[in-house]
C-alpha cells in the first residue's frame, strides 16, 4: 500500500465529486426522480440513505478545509464507506439495472488513484461480491429474473479490470513520479554546487540584464569590486561594458577601484537564454599575473643566490671585517672613518637582500589554523613591547565581535611584525615618538575579519602607490625593498589580501564599512595597511 502527499490533494477533489453526486441523489428524491420498486415499500431507506451520504460528504469538507490532514486509513474507509453506501441505494431501488454500478466503477477507479497496492482488488473483490449478492437476493426473496445476476457479474468484471488497469498506470506514474524526484533533487543538488563553485571561485563574475543592472555577484566580484549596491556596476566598469557593447572584438583597458587601489582587468561574454538575454562578466586582478611573472623572476633569483650565496658571503664578510679594524685605527682621518662607515653599511644591506632573496626559496607552507584575531593580536602586541626598547606606544582597538579567520600563526606574525616595525619607524619620524594604531573587526560588505596597522607618518606620495609592493622597491636609502613584498606574499600564501590605504582618505568611510569601532578621525595623515582574510570556513 502506497500513499504519497498527492494523495490527499486529489482525495480533496474526490470528495468534491462525492458532493456532487449527493446533491444529484438528493435532488433525484425530492424531485421524484428514483428508481424505487414502491411495491418493495425501501423509499424510506433510499431516502436517508442520499440525505446521510450527502451530509457526511459535506461535513468530511469542512474538516479537510479546517486543515485535517487525511491519512490513507481516513481514505482506505472513505472508499469503502462510497461502496457500502451506493450498494445500500442499489439494494433499496431496482438492483445494478439502476446505473448505480456506474458510481462504484468511479469509486473503485478512484480508490486505486489514492492508494496505490493491493488493497485497490479488495475495493473491487468488495463490490463485486455485493453487487452480486444484490441480484441473488432480488432472485430467491422477489423472484427477479437471472439476468440482473448475469449484470452483476459483469459489472464485478468492470471492477475488477478497472482495478488492475488503474494498479498499472498507477504504478508506472509512481515510478514516473519517483524518476523525477530523483531528477528535481539531482538538479536541485547541481544548483546548489554550481552556486557554490561560482561563489568560491577566484575570478570575480558577474552577471548582468541587458540594461546593465547586476542579478548575479560571487564573493570574489565582491571584494575586488568593493561596492556599496550591490545591484549596479561601479562607474568604470559600466563605461567599459559601454565600450564593449559599441566594439565586442576589442579588450577593455584595466580600471583601478578608488577605494582599494586594485587593479582590475574585465573580460564580457554574451549569455543567451530562452527567457532573454544577459551579460556575463570575468573580472580579473591584474596584480595577480604580475606577481606570478615576479614571482617566477624571484623564484630564478632566488635559485641563483642559494647557489652563490656562500661565494658572495665570504668576500662581502671579508670587506665588512676590514672595515670594521680600519674603523678601530686610531690615525684614521674623519674622511676615512666616513668612508668605512659606508662600506660597513653597505655590506649589511648586501647582506640582508641575500638574506631575503634566500628566505624567499625556502618558504614553507602556511600550517593554518583557525584563530580569534581578538586573541591572537593581544598576545602578539604584548610580546612585540616586552621584546622591544624603549617601549613603543602601541594602540590596540577591538572590534565588539570576534573576527575568525584560518592563518599560519608565525607567517602572519612574520607579516604584522614588519608592518608594525615600519609603521613605529615612520611614526617616529613624524611626531618624534613611536606609535601607531592597530585595529580589528570584520567589513560589512563581505563579511570578512581583517587587520588594520595604521601609523602617524607622512603616508606614501601619490606616484609611489602603484610600486609599494613591488619587489627592490624602496624610499629608503637603507631598505631592501623586499619587506612589504614578502609579506603580501606571506598572505596572499593564506588566502589573505594586504593592501594599503591613505589614512585621510579612508578614514572617513571606515565606520561605514566594519563591525567594529575603530575611530581615526582624529588622524589626518599616515598609512593604513589592511591584512584581508578569506571566510574562515574556507578551506586552505
Amino acid at each position: 500500500m502506497e500513499y504519497t502527499a498527492q494523495s490527499l490533494r486529489l482525495f480533496r477533489f474526490y470528495n468534491h465529486y462525492r458532493i456532487v453526486v449527493g446533491l444529484i441523489l438528493v435532488g433525484a428524491v425530492f424531485f421524484n426522480i428514483s428508481f424505487i420498486d414502491p411495491a418493495q415499500q425501501k423509499s424510506a431507506l433510499y431516502q436517508i440513505t442520499t440525505i446521510c451520504y450527502l451530509s457526511i460528504n459535506i461535513f468530511t469538507a469542512f474538516i479537510l478545509l479546517a486543515g485535517f490532514h487525511a491519512t490513507s486509513k481516513h481514505i482506505i474507509a472513505s472508499i469503502i464507506f462510497d461502496i457500502i453506501i451506493l450498494h445500500i441505494l442499489m439494494y433499496a431501488s431496482t438492483g445494478v439495472q439502476t446505473g448505480l454500478g456506474n458510481l462504484v466503477v468511479i469509486s473503485v477507479a478512484a480508490g486505486n488513484i489514492l492508494i496505490r497496492g493491493r488493497v485497490g482488488t479488495l475495493f473491487a473483490a468488495l463490490s463485486a461480491l455485493t453487487s452480486l449478492g444484490i441480484e441473488l437476493n432480488e432472485v430467491f426473496n422477489y423472484d427477479a429474473k437471472v439476468d440482473g445476476v448475469v449484470r452483476a457479474g459483469l459489472l464485478g468484471i468492470i471492477y475488477f479490470a478497472a482495478a488492475f488497469l488503474l494498479q498499472n498506470i498507477s504504478k508506472r506514474i509512481s515510478q514516473s513520479e519517483e524518476l523525477a524526484q530523483v531528477r528535481a533533487k539531482n538538479i536541485i543538488e547541481l544548483e546548489k554546487l554550481n552556486h557554490q563553485i561560482i561563489q568560491r571561485m577566484q575570478t570575480g563574475i558577474v552577471v548582468t540584464d541587458e540594461y546593465g543592472k547586476v542579478r548575479l555577484l560571487n564573493q570574489a566580484a565582491l571584494s575586488l569590486l568593493n561596492v556599496d549596491d550591490e545591484r549596479q556596476l561601479p562607474e568604470q566598469l559600466k563605461q567599459r561594458l559601454d565600450l564593449w557593447r559599441a566594439s565586442p572584438n576589442i579588450r577593455t583597458e584595466p580600471f583601478k577601484i578608488p577605494t582599494s587601489g586594485t587593479v582590475l582587468q574585465a573580460n564580457f561574454t554574451q549569455l543567451k537564454k530562452d527567457t532573454g538575454s544577459g551579460i556575463l562578466i570575468f573580472l580579473e586582478d591584474t596584480s595577480k599575473i604580475s606577481q606570478q611573472a615576479q614571482q617566477m623572476k624571484l623564484a630564478s633569483l632566488g635559485r641563483l643566490t642559494a647557489g652563490i650565496a656562500h661565494e658572495i658571503r665570504n668576500p662581502l664578510g671579508a670587506i665588512s671585517h676590514a672595515a670594521q679594524l680600519l674603523a678601530e685605527s686610531d690615525s684614521l682621518s674623519p674622511a676615512d672613518s666616513k668612508m668605512t662607515d659606508i662600506i660597513q653599511r653597505h655590506s649589511g644591506r648586501v647582506n640582508s637582500i641575500v638574506e631575503n632573496i634566500l628566505q624567499l626559496s625556502r618558504r614553507k607552507q602556511p600550517e593554518a589554523i583557525e584563530n580569534d584575531i581578538n586573541e591572537w593580536l593581544r598576545k602578539f602586541i604584548q610580546d612585540y613591547i616586552l621584546s622591544h626598547s624603549p617601549t613603543p606606544e602601541i594602540t590596540l582597538q577591538l572590534g565588539s565581535e570576534s573576527p575568525i579567520a584560518r592563518f599560519d600563526p608565525s607567517q602572519i606574525e612574520q607579516v604584522v611584525t614588519n608592518l608594525v616595525d615600519n609603521g613605529l619607524r615612520y611614526s617616529e619620524k613624524a611626531v618624534g615618538k613611536p606609535t601607531l594604531t592597530i585595529c580589528s573587526g570584520i567589513n560589512k560588505r563581505n563579511d570578512l575579519a581583517f587587520i588594520d596597522v595604521i601609523d602617524q607618518g607622512p603616508g606614501v606620495a601619490e606616484e609611489d602607490i602603484e610600486h609599494l609592493f613591488e619587489p627592490f622597491f624602496t624610499t629608503e636609502s637603507s631598505g631592501t625593498g623586499l619587506g612589504l613584498y614578502l609579506s603580501r606574499e606571506l598572505c596572499e600564501s593564506n588566502q589573505a589580501h594586504l593592501n594599503y590605504y591613505p589614512v585621510e582618505q579612508d578614514s572617513h568611510t571606515e565606520r561605514q564599512e566594519t563591525k567594529s569601532e575603530i575611530n581615526t578621525d582624529g588622524a589626518v595623515t599616515g598609512s593604513r595597511f589592511r591584512i584581508t582574510f578569506a571566510h574562515h570556513k574556507r578551506i586552505i
